[in-house]
């Protein structure tokens, strides 16, 4: 089953909490005629890891980290796949990364890697948008990474079982040309050693979200570009770009 949140009502904020009358659960496969895609899990924080493939931190000759690098975005940046990312005002470099995210299916806290795939309920796609000019100039990254629909995330949640992580690979497709493609298995931090690591200094909460890192092939959107995170046995998360008004 490909778990999704979806609403009837055009005006459900992508934050809305499953206690929302308009939020509504099923399968992908079943969605309703009309109802529009929210992110399928509704996280209390939305935890990420930087420069997790080594390759993508050569792309932007920085180091490779010798532990998990660990920054935050706020719940207001979620959209789920359908909705539109936009590009602010105040920047000229907005990229996208495609990435695995792992939706926390009970309280974690002080776990330990063997058995980190315990407090998984599962998987997604996520597009970690990010405005690159502000990230460089801010040195640290809350404004870059935290615009509102700076964080797509869906369109489903694959449950962990239903999900062989050894096959997994990050493919995105910007305008139909594939711009980023790499296995999971790529990564300098596997997830449950992220988990571990994550859960020492900070309680996950059942729904939370780990968005695991972006390879190589990062690049600019544009007004008007249509960006597709493909992760096959997991989903497909689609979103079109347009500037702020």
């Amino acid at each position: 089953m490909k778990t999704i949140r979806y609403s009837l009502n055009p005006k459900t904020l992508p934050t809305a909490p499953d206690s929302d009358p308009d939020v509504h659960r099923g399968d992908l496969s079943k969605l309703p005629a009309g109802a529009r895609l929210l992110p399928p899990c509704a996280p209390s924080k939305i935890v990420c890891v930087g420069r997790n493939y080594a390759e993508h931190a050569k792309e932007f000759n920085n180091p490779a980290p010798l532990e998990p690098m660990i920054f935050l975005k706020p719940p207001s940046s979620l959209i789920g796949s359908g909705g539109a990312i936009v590009l602010p005002k105040v920047s000229e470099r907005v990229d996208y990364e495609g990435e695995l995210g792992v939706v926390i299916g009970k309280r974690a806290r002080n776990v330990k890697k063997a058995d980190a795939a315990n407090y998984i309920l599962g998987y997604t796609c996520v597009n970690d948008v990010s405005a690159r000019d502000l990230q460089r100039k801010d040195g640290q990254w809350a404004r870059a990474k935290g615009f509102d629909t700076f964080c797509a995330v869906g369109p489903c949640m694959v449950p962990r079982d239903k999900v062989d992580l050894g096959k997994l690979r990050v493919r995105t497709f910007h305008n139909g040309e594939k711009k980023q493609d790499a296995p999971i298995t790529d990564m300098l931090f596997d997830v449950n050693v992220i988990i571990e690591y994550i859960s020492a200094f900070m309680t996950l909460e059942p729904g939370d979200l780990i968005a695991t890192g972006t390879p190589s092939g990062v690049g600019p959107l544009l007004p008007g570009s249509n960006i597709r995170i493909d992760i096959e046995g997991v989903g497909v998360l689609e979103n079109t770009v347009i500037a702020e008004g």
